[in-house]
């Protein structure tokens, strides 16, 4: 079985594009300096191509906002519904 892949931080991910734009060369090679998958540089790089973000922006770390927020609404939306069960059994009711 093989091991689960590491989760690089949005950070982690930035840097790791910026260092393949800067060198130059193929993703391989600049991917083994950080340890990086070499299959994943490649990815990043599209990612980052398709967000087109303004120079400062880390479209990884609105990627990783976008997924903690669903998240959190997932919690929301269940605290809601056992609030609305607790309600109407407090009131004698059932739905």
């Amino acid at each position: 079985m093989g091991h689960p892949s590491p989760r690089h931080s949005a950070e982690f991910k930035q840097q790791a594009v910026r260092l393949y734009r800067e060198r130059g060369g193929t993703c391989a090679e600049t991917a083994r300096e950080p340890g990086v998958d070499p299959g994943s540089l490649p990815d990043w790089v599209r990612r980052a191509d398709a967000a087109q973000a303004p120079a400062g922006d880390n479209p990884f770390q609105t990627a990783e906002d976008l997924r903690r927020l669903r998240r959190e609404s997932e919690r929301l939306k269940r605290e809601n519904e056992m609030l609305l069960r607790a309600s109407a059994f407090l009131a004698g009711g059932q739905l």
